[in-house]
């Protein structure tokens, strides 16, 4: 397994043709780009420290050796468990994102898929993944998921679009491979990762077949551009110290368009090549995965550090015995902690899917329910941050202040409370990367929009088990 310097090391080896800003950058030599290469870092460090072992890590049943979770297939609840609370404990190490977490969904849910299209059909699908598996796990690599297509008119099916590349399809088949087109966008990490696992945004129809497909390619492929976000906060980084940042080493959460443009794709790195039929089954699994660690442990993890933030700031200022100041810190509690709950739950009551199999999937419900705590209590947790942090989120002046003779004295004079105003200025700025960041609009897309996860837990609800118990007690026939 990779330490954090040998990842480093290695990302050396790719050529990712990377845009930011108008402007094409290299990866580890563009201070936002190294955001993306230091959190991967991390996570990769994360793994050789022993007292996260079993939540870091897991043994292979295809090698036999240990290998990153990010890597690992689901084949037990425990397991399930402990995905959910790496998802919580990389989000509390980076306050950004693991940017593993999302081809670890999408590989756990296209194992199964695999498993089920080569009995139903008689395709080597799952023998080709197993096989592309060993190999990550064999060079410990890190894999992102690319799920999100650009969608064009989202009144039109992709088979009707006016351009079909809107939709990431195959536009040849050739003796060794595909060639497809298209884009993949707000794409978490995806320019510091080794690979990308990419899959169908949406179920498919018949008719539909050229957009049914799955594969994974390599960071660097000829005909890939990653053209990245833009944000105050990227601008911010290019003309300030990273001390002087809300999250100096890791940033915000860096996500890119990533183009296709006649990427040639091997056949032994394809695992669904116009088999329709799948594609609604291969996204909802993907989804119940992906909601129960991104839309909720992950967010636990967020949650956890601005409550941090929050308190200190409180403590700061001397308010943090007001009963009004004690009842809102509970409440961003209590938001935390039920999505922590719901996280759990959907691990523990994770069943084997596809039944047979041996790979686990988490409670559908519990998932979506996670989800949906997080996206609409994110926004009360950021409020409760700003409002007991006060305005200074959004209106103090910059600790390069301190270190400017003229303005030093008094900034440390007039911004000293019960913590000097150095304490205060960077626990604000690290509230403002919360509240005036990018992170309330990312958390109710992320995963999916919150009208998704309600449309998802009314239809699994039983409803006729609900009436019937409700007609018993009311002595109806």
């Amino acid at each position: 397994m990779k330490t954090s310097a040998e990842y480093i090391e290695s990302v050396k080896n790719l050529n990712p043709r990377i845009f930011i800003g108008g402007k094409q950058v290299k990866l580890l030599e563009n201070p936002t780009t190294m955001t993306v290469v230091n959190a991967n870092a991390r996570v990769y460090e994360l793994g050789t420290i022993p007292q996260y072992d079993e939540i870091m890590n897991a043994v292979s049943p295809y090698t036999g050796n240990k290998v990153s979770r990010n890597l690992h297939m689901a084949s037990s609840t425990a397991d399930l468990e402990k995905r959910m609370e790496m998802a919580t404990l990389t989000s509390q190490m980076l306050g950004t994102c693991n940017y593993r977490c999302v081809g670890a969904d999408t590989m756990n849910a296209l194992v199964g898929i695999t498993w089920e299209m080569d009995r139903e059909l008689g395709t080597d699908y799952h023998k080709r993944f197993i096989e592309h598996l060993k190999y990550l796990q064999d060079n410990d690599l890190a894999v992102s998921g690319a799920v999100t297509d650009a969608k064009g008119d989202r009144s039109t099916r992709p088979g009707q679009q006016e351009d079909p590349d809107v939709y990431v399809h195959i536009t040849e088949k050739r003796s060794d491979g595909i060639v497809v087109n298209g884009a993949k966008v707000s794409q978490s990490g995806a320019i510091g990762a080794h690979e990308t696992i990419v899959i169908p945004t949406m179920g498919m129809k018949p008719g539909e077949e050229k957009f049914a497909v799955a594969f994974a390619v390599a960071n660097g492929t000829p005909g890939i551009t990653y053209i990245c976000q833009y944000t105050p906060f990227t601008a911010e980084r290019e003309i300030m110290d990273a001390k002087y940042l809300g999250n100096p080493i890791y940033g915000q959460r860096e996500t890119s368009i990533m183009v296709f443009d006649n990427v040639f794709i091997p056949w032994e790195r394809v695992f669904l090549c116009g088999e329709t039929k799948y594609c609604g089954r291969l996204i909802a699994r993907f989804a119940k995965t992906h909601r129960m660690n991104c839309g909720g442990a992950c967010k636990v993890g967020f949650a956890d550090l601005i409550i941090g933030a929050t308190q200190l700031l409180a403590e700061f200022s001397g308010v943090q015995k007001a009963p009004h100041i004690v009842d809102k810190i509970t409440d961003m509690v209590r938001i935390s902690e039920t999505a922590r709950a719901c996280s759990v739950a959907a691990a523990l009551k994770g069943i084997e899917e596809p039944a047979g199999s041996g790979f686990y999937m988490p409670d559908d419900v519990f998932g979506n329910a996670a989800k949906l705590t997080v996206a609409e209590g994110f926004w009360d947790i950021m409020k409760w941050a700003g409002d007991i942090g006060g305005g200074l989120a959004v209106t103090m002046p910059s600790e390069m202040d301190l270190e400017n003779p003229e303005t030093a004295n008094y900034v440390r004079k007039y911004m000293k409370t019960g913590a000097p105003a150095e304490s205060r200025l960077r626990m604000a700025k690290f509230i403002q990367n919360w509240c005036a960041g990018l992170h309330g609009a990312g958390t109710w897309h992320g995963a999916g929009s919150p009208m998704a996860q309600k449309m998802a837990i009314y239809n699994l609800a039983d409803m006729e088990k609900k009436k019937a118990l409700a007609k018993s007690l009311a002595g109806l026939e």
